[in-house]
């Protein structure tokens, strides 16, 4: 999935370069909107007690981003477990990658904090995204 980005001057330092979190704040969104496209909002997600928490990423900055630049968020499932997604994201500025992350969500269930399974029509939905 592709999610547009715009850079604001609150996404930058003083050089109008792109602040190193907030490629991870980018990532965030395009995540979020990767559920929403596929028929889950995290309101659902929260109105059922379940959270999907970050639980490992890891992020290569190889490009900084600048003020104004139009980018888009490539986000693809890399693997699907019974209680974790790895997302493979790429930023980019047209055909150039900015940023490549590799991020896994855990699914956790709000009242016990602890791990669950995916629910299965989550899970079903996912899948059909593996890459």
């Amino acid at each position: 999935m592709d999610f547009p980005i715009r850079v604001y001057y609150e996404d930058t330092d003083a050089g109008g370069v792109v602040y190193h979190a907030n490629y991870i704040c980018f990532f965030e969104r395009a995540r979020t909107e990767f559920l929403r496209q596929g028929g889950f909002s995290q309101q659902f997600l929260l109105a059922n007690q379940i959270a999907f928490v970050v639980k490992n990423l890891a992020i290569d900055y190889k490009t900084p981003a600048r003020l104004d630049d139009l980018l888009t968020v490539k986000t693809e499932i890399k693997a699907l477990k019974k209680a974790s997604i790895v997302f493979l994201q790429r930023l980019y500025r047209g055909d150039l990658c900015l940023s490549e992350a590799t991020v896994t969500v855990a699914s956790v269930d709000l009242t016990k904090m602890k791990p669950i399974a995916i629910p299965a029509d989550i899970q079903q939905m996912l899948a059909s995204y593996l890459a």
